[in-house]
């Protein structure tokens, strides 16, 4: 052990704060030396990594034998949480003694591989938020999330707080379990899987991308789908232009009037389960970043299955009413009606998950599942357990970790609800999941009847043609939020509106003619309840 290392180790002094000593922890401990370098957003920098882990319910000393060492590569990842936050996210890469080569290697006893994550979980002062999710999707589905170890950081003699270590997303059979296509499948079989895809920002990206050609959102945002995996100099246009036409005719099998046919439709492209679980999870956590931002999906071989899988889930810090914006800290509302709630957002949730929904026998196998789910996995009590248990094994860590990083009783953007204790801020979080279920199983019962249909035939407009104002009526067989938007044959967004939780019964609002504002011609309204949207075209004189 470095004498100088331990020196500055022992004492924590953040800005306003009382100084504290880190000598030991009860959880594992990572020390990392960049050996004088200074970390970037990329490209990763060489640096040696020891963790002291004596196993469970022992206790992880600064001056104890580290159980594993390596030499690694390291940066800073993320975009929004690097740039503003403080306490800063990172990626590592472990390596051989040369500091080149990556190595598979076995950590805090999660499966071996070189890629792994530390998730600062800085805005959700729980520090529950991301774990809650993970762990309660593995319980739900059968699909792939990450696993994930609490820890102490100590990063060039300077105590950095709690992290979350998580396994990157990645194909390999203990993470994404599909094919790792080589730049030289470029035909029959090979060539069809091995893709990992997204849904997500673009900036800082060093993916590969196409624009959709079905428009999304109000506004008709043709978004960007990029490809994660493989990377760009390991794909070759064969690859991308064979993935990309799959996409695209899942899109179109989506859009088109045979969309619900089982063989025509979009079943013939998609793991219709795994979009059935993304949905509830998101819909469960309400993550205001839900099917639009760190969105990703897969495609194997066509030999082993070869359909889209929705998934693996990423990035939770925003859930459960950790966002104070488009409605995000509201336990009502579905996460799926977040481009009506906030049209003027760039990032719009694709096209998809309101035409899933309009086919009734998807719609009604979330709503089975979700209802079997309310019965085991999905409770307040069971919920509430993880966020109890969680907190009493980070009671002294998290005490560290906020005197470093003092943010309780402090606004961190975007936080929905500031606590002024630790206690009250898991309070929140578990009395908003309460809440949460409690409205979800009142406004699901409508998933997978003929709702939609009856909606559509009877939504009526008046006059129209119009030259004044216009009447909207729309019976609601069931209690749900109503949206509006109008557009012109331009797609431009003229007005949108937001009722949430309107009760069961006829709806009926007046357009003003100042709606209208670009003069005579041809509009169209889209309402939107819980089944999804239904439009009509208004003709101005």
């Amino acid at each position: 052990m470095n004498t100088r290392l331990l020196f500055f180790l022992l004492i924590i002094c953040p800005l306003s704060a009382v100084c504290q000593t880190f000598t030991s922890s009860n959880l594992p401990i990572l020390v990392i030396d960049t050996r004088g370098g200074t970390i970037l957003d990329d490209p990763k920098i060489v640096a040696d990594l020891r963790i002291i882990d004596n196993g469970p319910g022992k206790r992880n000393n600064l001056t104890d034998k580290a159980s594993f060492t390596s030499v690694m590569g390291i940066e800073y990842r993320g975009a929004t949480s690097q740039q503003f936050f403080p306490k800063k996210p990172y990626g590592i890469e472990l390596r051989d003694s040369t500091g080149i080569n990556s190595v598979a290697k076995s950590v805090l006893g999660m499966p071996a591989e070189s890629d792994w994550v530390l998730n600062a979980t800085y805005n959700d002062k729980t520090l529950i938020r991301e774990t809650l999710t993970y762990d309660f999707y593995r319980k739900m589905s059968k699909y792939y999330a990450s696993r994930f170890r609490y820890c102490e950081l100590v990063l060039n003699g300077e105590y950095r707080g709690i992290y979350i270590v998580m396994e990157r997303l990645k194909r390999d059979k203990n993470r994404v379990p599909i094919t790792s296509i080589k730049k030289t499948d470029i035909t029959g079989d090979a060539v069809t899987g091995g893709y990992i895809l997204k849904i997500d920002k673009t900036v800082g990206s060093t993916s590969r991308s196409w624009k959709s050609p079905y428009p999304s959102g109000p506004r008709n945002i043709n978004l960007d789908i990029q490809i994660d995996r493989p990377k760009p100099e390991d794909l070759a246009e064969e690859q991308f232009q064979y993935i990309k036409k799959y996409v695209s005719d899942f899109e179109a099998s989506l859009a088109g009037s045979d969309f619900r046919d089982p063989t025509k439709g979009f079943r013939a492209f998609v793991d219709e389960q795994s979009f059935i679980d993304y949905l509830i999870l998101t819909e469960v956590c309400k993550n205001v970043d839900g099917y639009r931002l760190s969105a990703y999906f897969y495609k194997e071989r066509d030999s082993k299955g070869g359909k889209i899988t929705m998934g693996p889930i990423w990035d939770y810090n925003l859930t459960y009413g950790n966002a104070d914006y488009c409605e995000g800290n509201s336990y009502m509302g579905w996460a799926f009606n977040f481009s009506r709630v906030c049209p003027k957002d760039d990032f719009v949730l694709p096209f998809w998950w309101d035409r899933l929904l309009l086919d009734l026998d998807f719609a009604r196998k979330v709503k089975e599942k979700y209802k079997a789910l309310r019965q085991t996995v999905l409770t307040p009590e069971r919920l509430g357990a993880f966020v109890d248990s969680t907190s009493s094994a980070l009671t002294e860590s998290r005490q560290r970790n906020f005197v470093k990083w003092p943010v309780i009783g402090t606004y961190v953007w975007p936080n929905g609800f500031v606590g002024r204790t630790y206690e009250a801020e898991t309070d929140y979080l578990k009395t908003w999941i309460g809440q949460r279920l409690t409205w979800m199983d009142i406004n699901i019962e409508s998933f997978g009847v003929l709702t939609a249909l009856r909606e559509e035939a009877a939504f009526t407009l008046g006059p129209n043609p119009s030259i004044g104002d216009v009447t909207l009526k729309l019976p609601l067989p069931t209690p749900t939020d109503v949206s509006l938007s109008l557009t012109d044959m331009q797609g431009r967004a003229l007005q949108t509106r937001h009722w949430p939780a309107q009760p069961k019964g006829l709806f009926e609002r007046t357009l003003p003619a100042t709606d209208f504002n670009t003069g005579p011609g041809v509009y169209i309204l889209t309402i939107s309840t819980q089944t999804g949207p239904t439009s009509r075209v208004i003709v101005r004189e």
